[in-house]
């Protein structure tokens, strides 16, 4: 399974529209390779260099398994087509908040997983509460990290 960006390469800066320095909108992303026997697809984006623990800056579960991908902008609304749901970032909003390093350049990590099964659960779960969730359930798992500096 992959995961990409048409807007940044792994390893690479992401353009700062898509930062609290910018438009603060969703990166597009293209999921390729998803398991056959996939049921739903979850995705996770947190920043492990902020300097109080793990920084959660997306939580968007429930997707279906043929989705392609996500488009630039997602609403930041709990409830989106086709039964997508979305959960609680570290900034207490529901839906993407963008990088926002308080100092130097931080990593954010894009990981989608691959469930073998549609959690069902309502919208506004935090990172912790989907990871338990999708215990057990995880048939593949795929990473994309960008980084960003203010």
């Amino acid at each position: 399974m992959k995961i990409t960006s048409p807007v940044f390469e792994h390893g690479g800066f992401i353009p700062a529209k898509y930062t609290c320095d910018g438009a603060d909108i969703s990166v597009p992303l293209t999921f390729e390779d998803v398991p056959a026997e996939a049921r739903s697809l979850a995705l996770i984006m947190d920043d492990p260099d902020a300097p109080m623990g793990i920084f959660v800056h997306w939580v968007i579960y429930d997707m279906p398994a043929s989705l392609p991908g996500l488009p630039e902008g997602v609403p930041n609304e709990p409830n989106l087509a086709e039964g997508i749901r979305q959960g609680i970032n570290s900034f207490g909003n529901i839906g993407y908040g963008g990088p926002c390093p308080p100092d130097g350049a931080h990593r954010y990590m894009f990981k989608l997983y691959a469930l073998d099964t549609l959690l069902k659960a309502d919208a506004g779960l935090s990172k912790h509460d989907l990871l338990a969730r999708m215990n057990g359930h995880v048939l593949a798992g795929a990473e994309l990290m960008g980084i960003y500096e203010r």
